[in-house]
């Protein structure tokens, strides 16, 4: 009998902030999975093993999934990536892959679930506290109120349109985007700009104003633009 597949979400940074039913699959599950050639060097794997320990001697598949918009590359690395779960699935495990804040939001997890759909697998999301939550939560405010609307923007994409949108605009790891970014946010001077780098890791850093913030940021940075509120 074919094993299963699970996508969890073990939240943005705290290990705190992992789910009670996330941790109970995670321990669970026969054999882990991560994005990355090194488990102890990824993000997900660090947050989960401060929680529980005892993972430390479960198998894990550690599966190179580069960062890349080549449409080629990305088929490529995704397929050979689900190989290796597939191998492990056939034997009947159950999988875990861990994946930073919710698998449902641009998570690299979600292109494992499809291919496991297609081929007939049973699969599962557990879903975790997405990090515009816990950013939100982090800077002691809410996102929106009433009925102002909610726009989560991937920055690697651009941001232009987004940005013309009322209400509260998430924009997703802005990185080396950073620079434009701030150039954008010039035209919007009442707007409540705040950002969080590393959010509930190590080394986190809050930025309280768009005249805070540096030229260029981390991977895991999360920005956030409110309009004034009236």
């Amino acid at each position: 009998m074919a094993g299963k597949l699970y996508g969890i979400g073990v939240g943005p940074g705290d290990p705190e902030l992992l789910t009670v039913k996330a941790l109970k699959c995670i321990r669970a599950c026969d054999a882990l999975a991560v994005p990355g050639t090194q488990k102890e060097e990824t993000a997900a794997y660090k947050i989960v093993i401060q929680a529980a320990p005892e993972i430390a001697d479960k198998e894990c598949l550690e599966l190179e999934m580069p960062m890349t918009k080549d449409k080629e590359k990305l088929s490529l690395s995704h397929r050979e990536a689900f190989g290796r779960l597939q191998e492990a699935l056939e034997q009947g495990k159950q999988v875990g892959f861990l994946t930073l804040g919710d698998p449902c939001i641009y998570s690299t997890y979600i292109y494992m679930h499809k291919l496991a759909k297609e081929a007939g697998y049973e699969t599962e999301i557990i879903n975790g506290i997405p990090s515009f939550c816990a950013v939100s939560a982090k800077l002691n405010q809410g996102l929106v109120e009433q009925s102002q609307m909610l726009h989560i923007l991937p920055s690697t994409y651009g941001v232009e349109a987004g940005m013309e949108l009322p209400g509260t605009r998430v924009l997703m790891k802005p990185g080396r985007k950073l620079k434009s970014i701030k150039e954008k946010l010039s035209e919007y001077p009442d707007s409540q700009v705040a950002m969080i780098e590393r959010c509930g890791m190590e080394e986190e850093r809050i930025y309280r104003t768009a005249g805070e913030l540096p030229e260029q940021t981390g991977y895991y940075s999360l920005l956030i633009v409110k309009e004034q509120e009236q």
